[in-house]
């Protein structure tokens, strides 16, 4: 049989590469496919994948074809439970939430360019949306960036990288909540960081549940369209969703899908993180 069908496939090769921690760009590279196919397959453009590029695709993540075909949308044993809320599943946001804010990346921009830090951020902001959109490249964004703050190795991934540090206590709450709940990243963000993230061991390097990466989806919170491909995703029921987020535009757009919503203060973590815990009380012991 040279051709697999099957439904679902684009999600299910999704969610086997979120899991491995991989980009669409990194999984090209150890594949060896092109991006564009990659994508199409994902978003369901090409339905009936040849089993020569499957192959490729599970041998570059590392399972068996048949593992790789019949990947749950979400794993038996992380969803035991529902909370005294009803919520079993729950989105987290990463800056701001995971990770500390950057805001010491701009500072060392400044100071490395010599000029203002407003001058950087409005630079920054200028182009932030088109980046986490995927509408521009890294490299794009890196020599708009450059050529504005006449920097011409200018390296955000570098600045961004030095600047994040880990939320306090998420680790071992990110760890609390995939023993008993369906656990997944809903964020705006540029390509390629949450691998690095990940890898870094920055945020927690679980196998999520579902990464909606805005970067790759091409939606930005608080676009209606990213949290129904985040329903979709959980398998769940919109009530059934917790999501955590800094910013209150991304949650009030949440609220009105029937979502849970706790708002994370990135000054007071400590405050936050005790507010998800009550929120996801289980109603039951496992």
């Amino acid at each position: 049989m040279s051709q697999i069908s099957e439904k679902n496939m684009g999600a299910k090769l999704q969610l086997a590469r979120q899991k491995a921690g991989l980009t669409q760009q990194a999984l090209c590279q150890k594949a060896g496919l092109s991006y564009s196919t990659l994508a199409k397959i994902e978003r369901g453009a090409i339905k009936s994948p040849s089993i020569f590029t499957i192959q490729s695709i599970a041998a570059a993540i590392g399972v068996g074809l048949d593992e790789l075909i019949g990947v749950p949308q979400i794993n038996a044993h992380k969803r035991r439970l529902h909370s005294k809320s009803g919520v079993n599943f729950v989105y987290f946001d990463i800056n701001g939430c995971l990770v500390h804010f950057y805001h010491q990346a701009f500072t060392k921009i400044a100071i490395d360019c010599d000029q203002p830090s407003d001058v950087v951020e409005t630079a920054f902001w200028h182009y932030n949306d088109q980046i986490c959109r995927g509408e521009i490249t890294t490299a794009e964004f890196n020599r708009a960036m450059g050529e504005r703050l006449f920097m011409p190795s200018f390296d955000w991934d570098k600045y961004y990288l030095s600047a994040v540090k880990p939320v306090p206590h998420m680790k071992e709450l990110i760890s609390w909540v995939d023993k008993y709940y369906g656990v997944g990243l809903l964020t705006n963000i540029m390509p390629g960081l949450i691998e690095q993230l990940r890898q870094r061991n920055i945020i927690p390097n679980i196998p999520y549940d579902v990464v909606i990466d805005s970067s790759e989806v091409h939606i930005l919170k608080p676009e209606k369209k990213i949290y129904e491909l985040a329903i979709e995703h959980a398998n769940t029921s919109s009530n059934e969703i917790l999501f955590v987020d800094d910013a209150r535009t991304n949650l009030m757009a949440a609220e009105k899908f029937g979502w849970h919503v706790l708002w994370f203060d990135d000054l007071h973590p400590d405050e936050s993180i005790a507010h998800i815990r009550e929120a996801l009380e289980p109603a039951e012991e496992s």
